[in-house]
C-alpha cells in the first residue's frame, strides 16, 4: 500500500466539486467572467475559495487582509463568511480588474465591508503598522508579487494577533519548486520562500494541495 496524498484525477476532482462545494450563484457568475479574461490563470479555483470562507468561520475572523484580489473572487468568499461588523483591507494596483470586483461586491451587498487600496501592497502593510495595526488581524491572504512574498510575511507576522493564520498561495507553483534547473525570478522566490517558511519557529504550518498549493501559518 503506497502512503501519502490520493492522485487527484480530472474525474476525482469533478467528484471532489460535486461532493462538497457549495458555491453560491454570484461567485459562479464572477468565476465564469474571470474565465474569459486573457490573465483568468490568476483566479483561484471554487474549493480553494471555500476554504477560506471555512477559515474565516472557523477563526471567527473580523479583520482580514488581502494581497492580490485580482477580480475578488476570494474577497467575496471571505467577505460573505465574515460577520455585519467585519472588515477586510483588499490589496492591488489593477483598477480594471477591481473595478469587476467592485461590482461583484455592491451586488452581494458586502461592499461596506471591503476597503479596497489600490496601491503596492508592501507600502499598505506598512501603512498598517505604522498606524499601530500590529497584532489585530485574524487572517492575511497572501497571493500577490510572488518575489516579495518574504517581505509581505514578515509584515503579516507583525499584524496579525497570536493565534492568527497567514494563507500563502501558490506555494506548489504548478510543481515548478521540483525543478532546481528552473531559474525564473518567481520560481526561485517560491522556493526560497518555502524553505525559509519550512525553518520557521514562529509558525506552526500546514502546506495543502489545494490549488496551486497553499500554505497555512499559524502564529504562535
Amino acid at each position: 500500500m503506497a502512503f501519502g496524498t490520493i492522485k487527484l484525477t480530472d474525474d476525482l476532482y469533478q467528484y471532489l466539486l460535486r461532493s462538497s462545494v457549495q458555491e453560491a450563484e454570484i461567485l459562479q457568475r464572477l468565476r465564469k467572467e474571470t474565465a474569459a479574461l486573457p490573465a483568468a490563470l490568476m483566479q483561484i479555483p471554487p474549493e480553494q475559495g471555500q476554504f477560506l470562507a471555512f477559515l474565516v468561520q472557523a477563526l471567527g475572523a473580523r479583520r482580514i487582509i488581502e494581497l492580490g484580489v485580482f477580480t475578488g473572487y476570494s474577497s467575496l468568499a471571505m467577505a460573505q463568511a465574515m460577520p455585519a461588523d467585519g472588515r477586510l483591507i483588499a490589496c492591488d494596483l489593477s483598477e480594471e480588474w477591481t473595478a469587476i470586483a467592485r461590482r461583484y461586491w455592491k451586488e452581494a451587498g458586502v461592499d461596506g465591508k471591503i476597503d479596497l487600496r489600490l496601491a503596492p501592497a508592501m507600502q499598505t502593510l506598512d501603512a498598517l503598522i505604522a498606524a499601530g495595526e500590529a497584532g489585530r488581524y485574524d487572517l492575511i491572504f497572501i497571493d500577490a508579487l510572488k518575489t516579495e512574498y518574504q517581505e509581505y510575511f514578515e509584515r503579516a507576522l507583525v499584524l496579525l494577533r497570536p493565534g492568527g493564520v497567514a494563507a500563502i498561495d501558490n506555494t506548489l507553483w504548478d510543481g515548478k519548486v521540483l525543478d532546481l534547473e528552473d531559474r525564473d525570478p518567481l520560481t526561485l522566490a517560491i522556493r526560497e520562500f518555502n524553505d525559509r517558511l519550512s525553518r520557521d519557529r514562529r509558525v506552526w504550518i500546514s502546506m495543502l494541495v489545494i490549488g496551486d498549493g497553499m500554505t497555512l501559518a499559524f502564529r504562535k
